[in-house]
């Protein structure tokens, strides 16, 4: 009886997760993953738009120009592959996030025992994408989610649909055309902008209220003072610093 039950669930829980990805029109991939150490190494990055385009997806770098019908940053999914510690064995799994930086599917693990990085790295990430062709994508030409979201008052908390409340920071938003949003990573954070674009990478620190940040070619610290986020680095032996308008 276990085994039925097992495949049932199984079965159940890929559904959910493609019902799920359905809801979402292209992905983001980025250049760069963060256990690897120049842009599309070991051509990884391009294997991963590659697999993407034949699993059914839309899919763009992180720096490419997107057509005007993908400009909803929240209707994209955002790809990252990550390295899983292995003895003599290279292991990758990917993960989908959206927009806040919620995982809406995260794949298998795939391995390799090849010992050559190029040829293990290309066997593990195909075998992690094996779980995403069982998804059998198709977009389902969802326009927006309407999960309910509490907002506490002192009365008695207020249930309201979640595109209204989106829709009312989008014209609040829409006032900074310098906003960066915050999508988290294993390490912190990466900022991008409405493009979307990676601006800014942060880093965790012990303190909360201070990043590490990277942006360009340019190292420096993201802090918050007085409710307002200040990158700060040095130029010619003088301290830079420069407002942020970052939502987390």
């Amino acid at each position: 009886m276990k085994k039925p039950f097992l495949f049932l669930l199984i079965l159940f829980v890929s559904y959910s997760y493609a019902q799920s990805v359905n809801d979402y029109k292209a992905v983001i991939v980025p250049l760069k993953y963060d256990f690897l150490k120049t842009e599309n190494q070991y051509r990884l990055n391009t294997l991963t738009k590659f697999n993407l385009k034949k699993a059914g997806f839309e899919a763009f770098y992180n720096n490419e120009a997107i057509p005007n019908d993908f400009s909803n940053r929240c209707s994209l999914l955002y790809i990252d592959v990550l390295k899983e510690n292995g003895f003599l064995i290279s292991k990758l799994f990917l993960t989908l996030k959206d927009c806040y930086g919620k995982i809406i599917f995260q794949s298998i693990v795939g391995s390799s025992k090849e010992k050559d990085y190029q040829v293990a790295y290309n066997e593990a990430l195909n075998e992690a994408f094996k779980s995403v062709y069982d998804l059998q994508y198709k977009y389902s030409g969802a326009v927006a989610k309407t999960e309910p979201i509490v907002v506490q008052t002192q009365s008695a908390p207020v249930v309201l649909e979640k595109a209204i409340v989106a829709e009312a920071k989008v014209n609040v938003e829409s006032k900074d055309s310098n906003l960066l949003y915050a999508q988290a990573t294993p390490t912190g954070f990466q900022l991008i902008d409405s493009t979307p674009k990676v601006v800014m990478k942060l880093f965790k620190t012990s303190q909360t209220n201070s990043f590490i940040a990277i942006k360009d070619t340019v190292q420096g610290s993201l802090i918050l003072k007085d409710n307002q986020w200040y990158f700060e680095y040095y130029q010619n032996d003088k301290l830079i610093s420069e407002k942020v308008a970052v939502k987390f």
